[in-house]
């Protein structure tokens, strides 16, 4: 029996440098970034509505000290174009962050920053039928995108966004959205809701939960005939948003969820590491631009983080289970996740983990990150 040819070797993704054009206030606490993309990186930087950016910074050195390298992903809000010239990024002041100060408050056009190409499976290729969003706070900064592009894209396509804010203040894109009902007021339906602030006219401010939600959704559009729902923002509210679904028995396929902020996800919500997870000694072989390596893991490190000892060159981004950067094929072995916030059922049936929130429990694992 002879043996099939080994798939070519393809290289992890790399950071290219990108000219900050512009950085524009948006609400209270909150800019866009745009940043201008040269031709030779145009078709590296083509993006699927819906998709990211991971963004690299390295923190200030102490004294005789190389600084720590920051990632974090920020989602395109802008159209997406097969030529890109530029790309808009929305980014929220999260205060004690580790990258949401520095481009909040100190980027400025002509700055340089380092993003790894889009990527993310938070997405919806442009074409016919009806579909919904509900989103919290910077939860729009994908939705937006999404939206314009399939509207100008598939004029067969209409689009519900239910979005919630504190106030009208904070609304980030508040400018954007009601350009677009402008623009297609036929088969773009936007419905605001406030939770800290009285509107004059439209919902009584409170939180979007599943009761309301309920409610709610029913009285907006024709719940059986959405095609696809897209939930985008804090835990907490995509959590009563997936309730609600399920209460009016919309079928698990069509939604698809996007966590911002693991950092607000409840601890009771995430399974406790040291329980779950036995003490062992394992190695890691893994798979990673075509190029294999076995290493031995460090009591209590996540898979990633073995990887990355012996890899720098590994995927990630967030490390707390949201952005799904460091997906991986599990081939061999078991793990267990602290949390996943990333993978939909489907992409853990089929055996795909979050290295960074995966630890051995048995003495050898496999893992594939070019799968």
């Amino acid at each position: 029996m002879s043996t099939p040819p080994s798939a070519p070797a393809v290289a992890p993704p790399a950071f290219h440098p990108l000219l900050v054009t512009a950085v524009d206030p948006l609400g209270e606490d909150a800019v866009a970034v745009t940043l201008a993309v040269p031709p030779e990186l145009r078709a590296t930087f083509r993006h699927t509505p819906g998709q990211h950016l991971t963004l690299r910074r390295l923190a200030a050195a102490g004294a005789g000290a190389e600084g720590a390298e920051m990632r974090r992903t920020y989602s395109i809000c802008s159209p997406a174009d097969d030529d890109p010239a530029t790309l808009r990024i929305g980014i929220r002041l999260v205060e004690g962050g580790a990258f949401s100060p520095y481009a909040c408050k100190e980027l400025a056009p002509g700055d340089t920053v380092h993003a790894l190409p889009p990527a993310g499976r938070f997405t919806l290729a442009p074409r016919p039928g009806r579909y919904a969003a509900i989103v919290g706070g910077s939860g729009i900064t994908p939705v937006l995108s999404i939206a314009a592009t399939l509207l100008s894209r598939e004029p067969e396509a209409r689009f519900h966004l239910v979005r919630s804010d504190r106030t009208t203040a904070s609304t980030m894109f508040l400018e954007e959205t009601a350009d677009l009902k402008d623009r297609h007021p036929d088969r773009f339906h936007l419905l605001n809701a406030l939770s800290r602030e009285d509107q004059q006219a439209g919902l009584p401010p409170g939180r979007l939960d599943e009761p309301r939600l309920t409610a709610l959704l029913p009285a907006l559009l024709p719940v059986d005939s959405v095609d696809g729902w897209f939930l985008c923002g804090p835990y907490g509210l995509v959590q009563e948003a997936e309730r609600a679904l399920r209460t009016l028995g919309v079928p698990r396929d069509r939604v698809h969820r996007e966590i911002f902020h693991a950092a607000a996800v409840p601890a009771s919500a995430v399974p406790d590491p040291a329980a779950a997870a036995p003490a062992l000694t394992a190695t890691v072989t893994a798979t990673l631009g075509g190029r294999a390596g076995t290493y031995s893991a460090l009591p209590g490190e996540s898979l990633l983080d073995t990887v990355l000892r012996n890899r720098p060159d590994a995927p990630y981004a967030c490390k707390g289970g949201v952005c799904g950067t460091c997906r991986s094929r599990l081939l061999t072995g078991e793990v267990t996740m602290d949390r996943n916030f990333a993978l939909e059922p489907e992409e853990t049936d089929a055996g795909y983990v979050l290295a960074c929130q995966s630890h051995p429990t048995t003495p050898r694992v496999e893992l594939d990150f070019d799968a």
